[in-house]
């Protein structure tokens, strides 16, 4: 699904880092999408990170310091709208990105 590749690294073409307009960035697997919008399946949103200076960085990488992150817990489906940006992952970062502890308050 996610068009993009962004470095030399091998990237897995559903999962991605996606940025939207205003409901902020999430992570996850694309499994349809039309335009601005995508359905996306075991998906998180990316509230804080911490070890990565940018979205680009964090999908290649993931994180340096998962201890201060900030990540909800996963939801099974979420369809996003107003998407600005799609950026496909490596298994380093997906891995990253999945074994950030659950954020609670």
């Amino acid at each position: 699904m996610c068009l993009l590749i962004l470095s030399h690294k091998k990237t897995y073409d559903n999962y991605c880092v996606v940025r939207t307009y205003s409901a902020g960035v999430f992570a996850g697997e694309i499994v349809s999408r039309n335009g601005k919008e995508a359905d996306m399946t075991n998906v998180r949103r990316l509230w804080y990170w911490d070890g990565a200076a940018s979205l680009s960085q964090l999908s290649q990488e993931g994180v340096k310091k998962p201890e201060n992150c900030k990540f909800p817990c996963e939801m099974v489906k979420l369809t996003l709208t107003e998407i600005v940006e799609v950026i496909p992952c490596t298994q380093k970062a997906i891995d990253s990105i999945k074994g950030v502890p659950v954020w609670k308050k």
